[in-house]
C-alpha cells in the first residue's frame, strides 16, 4: 500500500517537474498553459491506471494534477481537465450520496478556479501562500468528507486500518499539492524578478541612450570622466571646441583614455585645469576664455555618488559664445542707433534753423568783403554744408517711418542714377561700368531709398580709388535672390576693420561721419536684405547687397513682369 501511494505521489507531481525542465530549456512562458494542462491530463491518467485499493475503495492522487492543471492551465485547461476528471469518476460512483458530493465538489472547484484565474496572475504578494492554503483546504475537505461518508456506509470504525490509509493519503496529497505549488510559484517569482531586472535594464539603457543623444546633439562640448580621469562620454563638439591632441580625430578614439592624454598639455589649457579642480572636489566654476578669436565659456561640475557622496567623476562643458557676443554687440549697435534717433529728433530744428541764418549772413558778408577773403568764406560755407549733411544722415538713419514699397525694377533705379554717378566719376578721372541682368524680375522696393543706398556705396568706392580707377555695378538673380554688386579698385579694407564698417561713427576716412554705411545697411534690412563685404588689401572692395524676394510681401507675388530698360555698357 505504501509503495502504491509513493508511486501515486511521484506521478501526481509529474506535471510540475516536466514544467521545470521545459521552462529551464525554453527560457520563456510562451505556451506554458497548454503544456501544464496536457501534462496534468497525462498525470491524471497515469494516477488512475496505478490506483491502489483499500477495502474496495480506490485511493489515488489524480486530484492533485487536476487542481494544478486547472489553476495554471488557463480556461481551456479548467474545462478540459474537469471533463477528463469527471469521466474518470463517473464509472466509480454507485451511491446517490457519492454522486451528489462529487457534483458539488466539481461545481465548487470550477467556480473557485474560474473566479481566481483572472486575478491571481497579477497579484504576486503572498500568492504562493494563498494558493497553497486554498488547494490544501480543497484536498483536505474533499478527502475527509469522502472518508467519513465511505466509513459510515460500510460501518467501518474510525480506528481501523482504512482510516490510517486515508490519513496517509491526505498527507501525501497535501504534500504533493504543496510541492507542486511551491515549485511553480518559485519559477513564477524567478520569472517575475527576471522581468523586473529586464525592465530596469531596459529603462537604464533608455536613460543612457537619452543622455548620450543629448550629449551628441547638444550645441555644447561635453566631456564626462570618472574618478580616475578616464573619459566615459564625449561628443563631436569637443573635437571642435577643445584643444585635443592631433591624433584624436574621432569621439571613439577619445573614449576610455585619460583626459590628460587627450587634452593638449599646452600652457594655459583651461579645460584640463577645470577637470582637475572638479576631481579634487573644488567649487564648480564658469571661466571665459579667448582662443583663436573665439570667446569660449568653460564650466566644470563635480559628480558624486548618490549614497556615499564621494567624488565619482567630473563634467566639462564648453560653449562657443562668439555668436552671442556678436548679438550682444548688435543689440548695442541698435541701442546706439536709437540714441542717435533721439538726438537727431531733438536737435534737428534747434540746429538747422540757426545754421540757415548763419549761412545766409555769411553769404551777405562775403558779397561785401574784399576778393582776397573769399577763400575763407568758401571754407566756412563748405563746413556749414558738411554739418548740414551730417544732420541729414542723422535724420535718415534715425527716422522710423513706415516704408512704402512698390513693385519696381532694381535695374531701372540704377539706370536713373547712372548719369549722376558718371558725372562724379568724370570729375575724378574715373570710369563707371554697368552690367545689369536682362531677365531681372521685379521686386518690392522704395525707389528713393534704394537710390540713396547705391549712391552712398558707389561714392565710397570712388573716394577709395585714385585716378583711372574703374567702378563696376552689376545685378544678378539666382534662387529667388536679387543682388547688386558694387566693386572698386581701391586699396581695400583691412580684415580687422571689415567687421566694424556698419557701426555708427566708425569710418576709415579722415573727413567721414561714419553714418553712410549704417544708413545703407538700415535701408537693405528694411527691404528684407543684407550686405556682404569682400575686400583684399591692394586689390579693391566689393559690396554685395542681396534681397530675398520670397520674403517680401506675399500679396505682391503675382506681379506682372515690369517693362524696363536694361543698360549694359560703360559710362565715361
Amino acid at each position: 500500500m505504501l509503495k502504491d501511494l509513493l508511486l501515486q505521489f511521484f506521478l501526481s507531481v509529474l506535471p510540475v517537474f516536466t514544467f521545470l525542465l521545459w521552462h529551464d530549456k525554453e527560457r520563456s512562458w510562451k505556451g506554458y498553459e497548454i503544456f501544464i494542462a496536457v501534462m496534468s491530463g497525462i498525470s491524471m491518467i497515469l494516477c488512475m491506471l496505478t490506483t491502489s485499493m483499500a477495502h474496495e475503495n480506490e485511493v489515488d492522487f489524480r486530484l492533485v494534477p487536476y487542481l494544478i492543471g486547472s489553476l495554471y492551465g488557463g480556461y481551456r485547461g479548467i474545462i478540459g481537465l474537469t471533463v477528463l476528471y469527471t469521466a474518470m469518476h463517473v464509472v466509480t460512483l454507485n451511491e446517490s450520496i457519492e454522486i451528489v458530493l462529487f457534483t458539488l465538489f466539481i461545481l465548487i472547484i470550477m467556480t473557485i478556479m474560474l473566479a481566481i484565474h483572472s486575478t491571481y496572475r497579477n497579484d504576486h504578494t503572498n500568492r504562493k501562500k494563498n494558493i497553497g492554503i486554498l488547494l490544501i483546504c480543497c484536498i483536505s475537505i474533499y478527502l475527509l468528507v469522502s472518508m467519513f461518508v465511505y466509513m459510515d456506509e460500510h460501518n467501518i470504525p474510525l480506528q481501523s486500518e482504512l482510516s490510517v490509509h486515508f490519513l496517509i493519503s491526505v498527507i501525501g496529497l497535501i504534500l504533493a499539492g504543496w510541492l507542486s505549488i511551491y515549485i511553480i510559484e518559485s519559477i513564477y517569482e524567478k520569472r517575475h524578478l527576471i522581468g523586473k531586472v529586464e525592465l530596469l535594464t531596459t529603462n537604464y539603457r533608455n536613460e543612457v541612450e537619452k543622455l548620450q543623444q543629448f550629449i551628441d546633439k547638444a550645441p555644447l562640448g561635453v566631456m564626462i570622466v570618472d574618478q580616475k580621469g578616464i573619459i566615459t562620454h564625449v561628443n563631436e563638439e569637443c573635437l571642435k571646441l577643445l584643444s585635443v591632441g592631433a591624433h584624436y580625430v574621432t569621439v571613439a578614439g577619445m573614449k576610455n583614455n585619460n583626459y590628460r592624454a587627450v587634452l593638449e598639455p599646452k600652457d594655459g589649457n583651461v579645460s584640463a585645469r577645470l577637470l582637475e579642480e572638479a576631481l579634487l572636489d573644488k567649487v564648480s566654476t564658469t571661466v571665459p576664455h579667448m582662443e583663436d578669436q573665439k570667446i569660449m565659456l568653460y564650466t566644470n561640475v563635480t559628480l558624486r555618488d548618490s549614497t556615499s557622496q564621494h567624488v565619482s567623476g567630473a563634467v566639462l562643458i564648453a560653449q562657443d559664445v562668439t555668436e552671442l557676443s556678436r548679438l550682444r554687440d548688435e543689440i548695442g549697435r541698435m541701442e546706439r542707433l536709437s540714441l542717435v534717433g533721439q538726438m537727431a529728433a531733438s536737435i534737428t530744428h534747434e540746429i538747422r534753423n540757426p545754421m540757415a541764418v548763419i549761412r545766409g549772413f555769411v553769404q551777405l558778408i562775403q558779397e561785401r568783403s574784399p576778393q582776397n577773403q573769399f577763400e575763407y568764406f568758401k571754407i566756412i560755407l563748405n563746413e556749414l554744408d558738411r554739418t548740414n549733411l551730417i544732420i541729414s544722415d542723422f535724420l535718415s538713419l534715425a527716422q522710423n517711418r513706415e516704408l512704402k514699397l512698390e513693385p519696381a525694377s532694381l535695374n531701372a533705379s540704377i539706370n536713373e542714377i547712372a548719369p549722376l554717378l558718371t558725372a562724379d566719376a568724370n570729375m575724378r578721372g574715373q570710369t563707371i561700368e554697368v552690367d545689369l541682368y536682362e531677365e531681372l524680375p521685379p521686386m518690392m522696393l522704395n525707389d528713393r531709398e534704394i537710390k540713396q543706398m547705391i549712391l552712398n556705396i558707389a561714392r565710397n568706392g570712388m573716394e577709395a580709388m585714385g585716378e583711372k580707377g574703374v567702378l563696376r555695378i552689376a545685378t544678378r538673380y539666382s534662387d529667388e535672390e536679387i543682388s547688386v554688386h558694387i566693386s572698386d579698385e581701391g586699396m581695400g579694407i583691412p580684415q580687422d576693420k571689415i567687421g566694424n564698417l556698419f557701426e555708427p561713427f566708425f569710418t576709415t576716412k579722415t573727413d567721414g561721419t561714419g553714418l553712410g554705411l549704417p544708413l545703407c545697411l538700415s535701408i537693405a534690412e528694411r527691404h528684407q536684405g543684407h550686405i556682404d563685404v569682400k575686400s583684399a588689401e591692394g586689390e579693391g572692395t566689393t559690396f554685395i547687397v542681396t534681397f530675398n524676394i520670397s520674403k517680401m510681401d506675399k500679396g505682391h507675388t503675382n506681379l506682372n513682369r515690369i517693362d524696363h530698360s536694361v543698360s549694359i555698357g560703360v559710362y565715361k
